[in-house]
Order: structure tokens, then C-alpha cells, then sequence
């Protein structure tokens, strides 16, 4: 009988450190989408970045900016029609000055699994360089919401809040790509 329970927590216990690496996956899959340039190879355009990102969400998803920065700048989206229409908003139009470079930084990760849900923090850090010269460095929280849905972890709530914006020196980078060929075959 001894045998039998030291199983069964060993079991839970490799449960509960598949589902974190899992989300540690997705979450970090999520910024990797959100860089730009988009370093997943085969990412074809806008259209289709959105479309992967839209992959890792629960249909009932919720995607906010919260405390007195993001309120206004970001909102909230509720279900995955408004999440879509977000990210379609961001990169949908083409703005002057144009975004060249934006890498999403995560730290400060604390993941708790909780059966088939869980909840994630951490912070991110993360430079944006557009054509004109300006620059700026950008860090948030982060406290996220997850289920498995069909044996797969998904996002079920975003919610960003500013810690900082910094802007940064025009010369602070001296090389960039314009395109991302990491992970070419």
C-alpha cells in the first residue's frame, strides 16, 4: 500500500512539472510571436503571426492591460474574436514610424498548477527600435491563466501591467536583422 501512494505522488508530482514546462512553452512561444522581426521560420505575414498566436488561446480567453498606463493604452478583449482584433489592430496597420525591432525578455517566472488550470507570473523586458531613430525600452508584469483543453495547455487570460518605459539613446543598437533566419531548416 506504501509502494502504491509513493506512486501515485510521484505521478502527480511529474503531472504537475510536464504541465509547467508545458506552459513555459507556450508562454514563451507567445512572445517569441510577438518579436519583430518574427523569428519562427515560415511565418509568412501579419495574417498568419496572428493566426499562430490565436492557437495558444482558449476560445473564452480574456487579453487586458491593467493599472494606470495600460488601461487606456490596451483595454480588455474578451473571447478570441476581440483578442484577434487586437493583435489585428497592432499589426494591422502600418505605422510611421515603423517598428524594426522588438524582443520580448521573460523573468521572474513563478508557474502553479492547480489540476488542469494554472497561473503564471512573470515579468518581460523589451527594446522596441522604430525607422526613425527612437527607441525605447518597455517592462511589465505579467499574470496569466491557463487550462488544458484536449490533453494541450492553453491561455486563458493575459493581463499586462507597465513597470517602466525608458526611452533609450538612437544609438543604443548598432545592427539588426531586418529578418529572422534562426530557425530555417
Amino acid at each position: 500500500m506504501e509502494l502504491e501512494k509513493t506512486v501515485a505522488e510521484l505521478a502527480r508530482r511529474v503531472e504537475v512539472l510536464e504541465a509547467e514546462a508545458e506552459i513555459r512553452r507556450v508562454q514563451a512561444r507567445y512572445m517569441f510571436l510577438c518579436d519583430t522581426p518574427c523569428p519562427e521560420f515560415g511565418v509568412r505575414d501579419d495574417d498568419h503571426r496572428i493566426d499562430l498566436i490565436m492557437q495558444l488561446y482558449t476560445d473564452d480567453a480574456v487579453w487586458e492591460g491593467v493599472g494606470e498606463y495600460y488601461d487606456g493604452q490596451f483595454g480588455r478583449a474578451e473571447g478570441a474574436a476581440a483578442i484577434r482584433a487586437h493583435f489585428e489592430a497592432f499589426w494591422g496597420q502600418k505605422r510611421d514610424p515603423a517598428l524594426l525591432l522588438n524582443a520580448h525578455y521573460l523573468t521572474s517566472e513563478q508557474i502553479r498548477v492547480d489540476g488542469a488550470e494554472a497561473t503564471g507570473q512573470w515579468i518581460h523586458v523589451q527594446p522596441w527600435l522604430f525607422s526613425d531613430g527612437k527607441a525605447l525600452l518597455r517592462s511589465s508584469r505579467l499574470n496569466n491563466a491557463f487550462r488544458k483543453e484536449g490533453g494541450t495547455w492553453k491561455i486563458t487570460r493575459t493581463r499586462t501591467e507597465n513597470v517602466f518605459i525608458a526611452p533609450l539613446a538612437a544609438d543604443w543598437v548598432s545592427d539588426h536583422p531586418t529578418a529572422s533566419v534562426l530557425m530555417r531548416p
